[in-house]
């Protein structure tokens, strides 16, 4: 999908920088399988999440050719579908699966209206907008960041008692990031947390979405 509009419009000046936020162990194998033709890093302190206040992945922020932002972070075009999802059999009911697909082409088509017209693209925000949709970072989601990545420190040096109570304060401190509660929690044989807790904490949301709504025409 990303590596389609990539091959498309690289000639354009159009380029992707992919960011895992997550372990080299964790991440490496996933994109080594994927073998992208574009820039993709692993950030395992998370400082492009700190960064651009990203909350959850994927998530993507437009930058145009003079370094202005013109869409902030956001939902790169997923859906909650999966929370429809039959956890024993993992089959998806038919009207989530279409949500899915729908609102990942409506997300890749408004990336592809950028990419071909650029700051003439109905998709590209003005400043006022930019303000108003913009998740601007407040004191504790800088300091539970500090601790997150003084957690990481201390774990990979050996000192999990001393990483934990670390991990603990940073999600604490930012509760909204999934980003800081996924990589402080135990993983499954595939590398991801999504035991019984991650389910736990989903169901929780009720009402609430895991995946932000887009402000794109046409997104569920």
């Amino acid at each position: 999908m990303w590596q389609k509009v990539y091959e498309d419009f690289k000639d354009r000046g159009f380029t992707i920088v992919s960011v895992a936020m997550d372990t080299p162990e964790a991440a490496r194998r996933f994109i080594e399988a994927a073998q992208p033709g574009y820039l993709t890093l692993i950030d395992r302190d998370h400082h492009v999440s700190a960064l651009y206040n990203m909350l959850n992945v994927p998530e993507a922020v437009w930058i145009d050719e003079t370094g202005r932002i013109v869409r902030p972070p956001e939902n790169a075009g997923w859906f909650d579908g999966f929370r429809k999802r039959n956890r024993t059999t993992g089959e998806m009911p038919e009207v989530e699966a279409q949500l899915m697909a729908t609102a990942k082409t409506v997300y890749m088509d408004a990336v592809r209206d950028w990419a071909a017209n650029g700051a003439a693209s109905r998709h590209v925000l003005d400043a006022a907008a930019m303000s108003r949709q913009l998740r601007k970072p407040d004191d504790d989601i800088a300091l539970a960041h500090a601790h997150f990545r003084l957690g990481g420190h201390l774990l990979r040096s050996g000192k999990d008692a001393a990483a934990r109570p670390h991990f603990e304060e940073a999600r604490r401190l930012h509760p909204q990031s999934w980003n800081i509660w996924r990589q402080t929690h135990s993983r499954n044989e595939m590398g991801f947390a999504s035991g019984p807790e991650f389910w736990a904490r989903v169901d929780a949301l009720g009402e609430r979405r895991y995946y932000e709504k887009v402000n794109i025409e046409g997104m569920p």
